[in-house]
């Protein structure tokens, strides 16, 4: 697993964008990992799917709510990570109104979540690989913080906690 202190591995992100901008077109977008982070501090968090429970009542929200002070905390972006397609996580990006809040990531081959060790075996109640929940703050492209939750818990990766540790 990934720790405090490393860098986040290379890899690419997707994200649907739906509005045309500088360099963007419509529909999904690659975020290289590394080019994206370099320079910023990112405030990222991961759950094990969009449109779920815990996630959607919960993780997103406090999120949303809280992006105003994640930016006056030093924060440049805030992540939300999940083993899904670009579409899936423009839907919920819609259903959740993170537009200009939160940017929604698609890790849809889960290949970020393996490259950090944070995966979630959910094979059994047909859900196949998943990301683990779980939170870290990122400064130019390092682990400065990591918070990973128990399986079934949401107790340490709330945007409570990590506004605190950004603040910190």
């Amino acid at each position: 697993m990934i720790k405090v202190g490393e860098a986040l591995p290379a890899a690419t992100l997707m994200e649907f964008v739906e509005v045309e901008g500088n360099g963007c077109s419509l529909g999904p977008n690659p975020v290289d990992v590394q080019k994206a982070t370099a320079g910023k501090t990112i405030a990222l968090f991961a759950v094990p799917g969009a449109f779920t429970p815990t996630c959607s009542a919960q993780h997103v929200p406090g999120y949303v709510a809280q992006a105003e002070a994640f930016k006056a905390a030093g924060v440049d972006e805030i992540w939300c990570l999940a083993v899904n397609d670009a579409f899936v996580m423009g839907a919920w990006a819609r259903d959740q109104k993170t537009a200009g809040k939160v940017r929604m990531l698609a890790d849809g081959d889960a290949a970020f979540a393996k490259a950090t060790g944070l995966t979630l075996d959910l094979h059994g109640k047909g859900l196949g690989l998943r990301s683990n929940r779980y939170s870290m703050l990122v400064k130019d492209g390092k682990v400065v913080t990591l918070n990973v939750e128990a399986p079934g818990k949401f107790e340490v990766s709330d945007a409570a906690t990590l506004l605190a540790q950004a603040k910190g």
